[in-house]
C-alpha cells in the first residue's frame, strides 16, 4: 500500500474506496482513547476534519503537551517521522502532524478493510 502523500489525496483515496466514514470513525476512537475532548460527526466534510483536527492538535501543543503525547502514542504516528519534522512554526508543525496523524488512521482503516 503506497500512502497518500497529501491531504487532498489521502481524502481522494478514501472517498473512492467509500472508507471516508471509516476514517472518522477510527480517528474518534483514538481521540476518546487518547482523552482528548474532540468528537467528530460522521458527516464532517474533508475541510472540517482538517481544520477542526488542526486546530486541535495546535491547541494541544501549546497548553497540553502531555496529552499531544499521548494522542500521537495512540494514534501510533511514528516518532521517526515527528522528528523529521523541522519547523520553528507551531501552526505550520500543527499542519503537519495532523496529515501524518490522517495519514495513520489511514493505514489503520485501509489495513482493517482488507482483512
Amino acid at each position: 500500500m503506497a500512502l497518500p502523500q497529501s491531504f487532498n489525496d489521502l481524502i481522494e483515496v478514501a472517498n473512492a474506496s467509500n472508507l471516508y466514514r471509516k476514517l472518522i470513525i477510527q480517528l474518534n476512537k483514538d481521540l476518546l482513547f487518547a482523552n482528548v475532548d474532540l468528537q467528530l460527526d460522521l458527516e464532517t466534510l474533508p475541510t472540517s476534519l482538517k481544520l477542526v483536527l488542526q486546530d486541535t492538535v495546535h491547541h494541544l501543543i501549546q497548553h497540553k503537551f502531555s496529552d499531544y503525547l499521548n494522542l500521537l502514542y495512540q494514534v501510533d504516528v511514528s516518532e521517526l517521522k515527528i522528528r523529521a519534522l523541522h519547523t520553528e512554526d507551531i501552526t505550520k508543525l500543527s499542519e503537519e502532524v495532523t496529515f501524518l496523524i490522517l495519514q495513520r488512521e489511514w493505514q489503520k482503516v485501509w489495513y482493517k478493510n482488507k482483512l
